[in-house]
């Protein structure tokens, strides 16, 4: 049984219980981080010595970093489904993967979602607010114009590309702020919202992370 260390609100451990779910596979999930705590004890620092969720354990094999659990998962137990036997197809799911990691994630999460859920309204950096909202319009509008080509991110089929990128949009949907005309990327996300792992796993209300006087 695979063992997950890590607490439902994450947005990094998010896609990994989402994509476990998608597969059909048995685990164990475990409450660290956050205020469970929990992430800085000897035994979860020889797991990941960064002190971050999320951690897996299947068998012998111990992994942390979401992207690296993602590809692991998806490659033993996919079976083609959502990866590639091909390199030239696994790279092309890789790009958007990446893309989504480095060029959405930031601004979603730690700029926007930060800045109005995790910061008191009277000490927000509105800079870096106002930056990430224009930030995210540009990458929304690169996902809107790749979605009205291709049903899914990186084609025809989900694949772990689509697990990196909609890991973010229930937040990204949620919150109040300016957004892009997208709609393609709107009615991608109704199709997410109809997959019981998606919305058992990524929509999770994220109340009790809201900060006084955010």
């Amino acid at each position: 049984m695979i063992v997950v260390h890590g607490r439902l609100t994450s947005s990094n451990v998010q896609p990994v219980l989402w994509l476990i779910n998608e597969l059909g596979l048995d685990y164990e999930r475990r409450d660290v981080g956050g205020v469970f705590g929990g992430a800085n004890t000897p035994e979860f620092l020889k797991m990941n010595p960064m002190g971050r969720i999320p951690v897996i354990q299947d068998g012998a094999l111990t992994l942390f970093e979401s992207q690296a659990i993602l590809r692991y998962l998806a490659a033993e137990y996919g079976q083609g489904a959502v990866w590639a036997d091909s390199a030239s197809e696994r790279a092309r799911i890789d790009q958007w993967m990446e893309w989504a990691k480095t060029s959405v994630a930031p601004n979603v999460v730690y700029r926007i979602f930060w800045q109005l859920v995790r910061t008191p309204s009277a000490v927000r950096k509105l800079d870096d607010l106002h930056q990430g909202i224009e930030e995210t319009k540009k990458v929304m509008l690169i996902a809107n114009h790749r979605l009205s080509e291709h049903k899914w991110l990186a084609g025809e089929h989900i694949s772990l590309a689509d697990f990196s990128f909609a890991a973010s949009l229930f937040r990204y949907f949620t919150l109040d702020f300016d957004k892009a005309d997208t709609p393609h990327l709107n009615a991608y996300y109704e199709r997410l919202t109809l997959r019981e792992a998606y919305r058992n796993n990524v929509m999770i209300p994220y109340d009790s992370l809201r900060v006084e006087g955010a």
